[in-house]
C-alpha cells in the first residue's frame, strides 16, 4: 500500500451528498507513469503538491461550491484506498489495477523479446510474430487500465454527479463515456495539450465518444476549431474556459529579496524560465540559442538565465548549457513544489521566456505574468489567448521555431527598462480580469454542473 504515516486518510462514511462533487480523472494509464519519472513521491504529491491545471481547477470548483474526487490507478495499491490532499482538501482515491493489465504490462514494456536457440529462421519467424503481437497488446493494454467495475463502485461511494476527463482524445476517456452511458452520468473533458491519440482500437471509438459526451472544456481558440472541423460538434458542446491561478499565491514578492535568495546581483538582468525539461516540446534549444545570439550583442551587460525545471532531458539539457560560450545560465534541476519559493523565482526576473512548441493551455505564463512580468513567448497553442492583444495584455508573441524572432523581441525589452516595467503592469491585470480562481470557477461550475440541475 502507498500509505504513509503523514498522509491523512479519508474515512468512508463522511461526505456531504448535499455538495455538488465531481469525478477528475487526470491523464496517465498509472498515477506512477508521470509522478515517478518526475521524481514525486506519493507522500508529497498528497502533503504538498500545487499549481498546474488539475489544482487550480480544483481550487476554483471548491470555491464555486462544488467538491472535487481525484481517480488514479496504480499497481501499488490492492483495494481502493482514500487519501486528503492536504493543499487544496480534496479526495484522492486511488484505485488497484486489474490484473489483466498487470500482467500485460511487463511485457509491452520489454523492448526485446526472448528467442529460444533455434535456426535464425526459426527466431526470426518467431521475431517477426513476436512483434506482431506486441503491438496488437500495445493497442488493447490502455483500455485494460481502467478497473471499471471498482471505478463505478467508488463514483457512487463518492455521491460523483460529473466525470471530468484530462484530455478527450486519450483511452480513458473513451472508456470513461461507456461508463457514463452505463451509469447515467455526464461525462466531460478538459484540453490540457495531450498529443492525438495514435491507437487503433481509439480511432475508431472516437467520433462516436466525442459525440456521446457531455462536453468539452478548450482553453484554445485553435484546438475548438481543431474540434469542430474534426468531430463537427456543436458549437453549445464546446466551453472556452481558462486554465484559472490564485491570485493570493501569486503576486510579486520584493525584488531585492527575491535576488538575494538566489544569489543574483541587482542590477543584472534576469531572463527567467520554469517547467517540464523537454527539450523539443518546450522549446528549450530555442531558449537557449536565442540567449546565446541575445548575449553575444550584448556584450560587457550582466545578463542571467534562470531557470528550474527537472524531466527525460535534463542530462541533454546539461550539456547544452554546459557548450554555451558564456557561463551566466543558473538552473535549479528539481521540481519544486513550493510556491513561496517559486513566486520568489518568477519575481527575481525581469522577463519572462516562454519559448515552447506544444501546449494545451500553459499555466506557467500566467504564473509569470501574476507576478508582474512581461512575457516572450511563441505562438504555441493557448498563447494567443493568454496575450490577447499581445502588448495590451503584457507580452511579446512570435512564430515558433523561430530563434532570431525570440532573440529580437527578448532584446527589445531587456533595453528598454521603463518599457519592461510597463509591459509588467499590464500583464499583471491581464492575469486578475480573466485568470482569477472565482471568475474561472464559475464557468466551470455552470458547464459542468448545467445538467445535474
Amino acid at each position: 500500500m502507498l500509505i504513509d504515516s503523514d498522509i491523512s486518510i479519508e474515512p468512508s462514511n463522511t461526505k456531504s451528498r448535499s455538495q455538488p462533487t465531481i469525478a477528475l480523472l487526470p491523464w496517465g494509464q498509472l498515477w506512477e507513469d508521470f509522478y515517478d519519472s518526475i521524481g514525486i513521491s506519493f507522500d508529497s504529491f498528497c502533503n504538498e503538491l500545487t499549481g498546474g491545471w488539475q489544482f487550480g481547477y480544483i481550487e476554483a470548483l471548491r470555491l464555486a461550491g462544488v467538491r472535487t474526487v481525484i481517480f488514479y490507478v496504480s499497481t501499488n495499491v490492492t483495494e481502493p484506498s482514500r487519501f486528503t490532499h492536504k493543499p487544496t482538501g480534496a479526495t484522492i482515491c486511488l484505485l488497484p489495477a486489474p490484473k489483466l493489465y498487470r500482467t500485460i504490462r511487463p511485457k509491452i514494456t520489454k523492448q526485446t523479446p526472448s528467442l529460444a536457440p533455434n535456426s535464425e529462421e526459426s527466431q526470426g519467424s518467431r521475431s517477426k510474430s513476436h512483434q506482431i503481437w506486441l503491438k496488437l497488446l500495445r493497442q488493447v493494454a490502455p483500455y485494460l487500465a481502467t478497473p471499471l467495475g471498482l471505478l463505478a463502485q467508488e463514483l457512487r461511494r463518492e455521491g460523483c454527479q460529473v466525470i471530468l476527463c484530462q484530455e478527450y482524445e486519450y483511452f480513458r476517456f473513451d472508456t470513461c463515456v461507456l461508463l457514463g452511458k452505463l451509469m447515467r452520468l455526464p461525462v466531460f473533458a478538459t484540453f490540457q495539450g495531450g498529443d492525438i491519440d495514435r491507437n487503433l482500437i481509439g480511432r475508431s471509438l472516437r467520433r462516436w465518444t466525442m459525440r456521446s459526451c457531455k462536453g468539452l472544456l478548450i482553453g484554445t481558440g485553435t484546438e475548438i476549431q481543431r474540434v469542430r472541423d474534426r468531430y463537427h460538434l456543436h458549437s453549445a458542446k464546446i466551453a472556452q474556459i481558462f486554465n484559472p491561478i490564485d491570485l493570493e499565491m501569486w503576486g510579486t514578492t520584493d525584488r531585492r529579496a527575491a535576488r538575494a535568495m538566489f544569489q543574483l546581483p541587482t542590477d543584472a538582468q534576469v531572463v527567467v524560465w520554469h517547467g517540464r525539461i523537454d527539450m523539443y516540446a518546450k522549446g528549450l534549444d530555442i531558449l537557449l540559442d536565442a540567449w546565446e545570439e541575445v548575449c553575444r550583442e550584448r556584450i560587457g551587460r550582466d545578463l542571467r538565465l534562470l531557470l528550474m525545471g527537472t524531466g527525460i532531458h535534463s542530462e541533454q539539457l546539461r550539456q547544452r548549457i554546459a557548450a554555451l560560450p558564456t557561463q551566466n545560465v543558473l538552473w535549479m534541476d528539481q521540481y519544486i513544489n513550493d510556491r513561496n519559493l517559486m513566486r520568489h523565482f518568477l519575481s527575481a526576473g525581469d522577463v519572462y521566456a516562454f519559448p515552447s512548441r506544444r501546449e494545451g493551455f500553459p499555466v506557467a505564463p500566467i504564473e509569470a505574468m501574476a507576478c508582474g512580468l512581461p512575457v516572450v513567448a511563441a505562438n504555441a497553442p493557448g498563447v494567443a489567448n493568454i496575450l490577447a492583444g499581445c502588448e495590451a495584455s503584457g507580452g511579446l508573441v512570435v512564430p515558433p521555431d523561430d530563434t532570431a524572432a525570440f532573440a529580437q523581441a527578448l532584446g527589445r525589452i531587456l533595453d528598454d527598462p521603463t518599457w519592461c516595467q510597463e509591459l509588467g503592469q499590464l500583464a499583471k491585470r491581464r492575469v486578475e480580469a480573466s485568470f482569477s480562481l472565482e471568475v474561472v470557477g464559475r464557468q466551470l461550475r455552470d458547464f459542468l454542473m448545467k445538467s445535474t440541475i
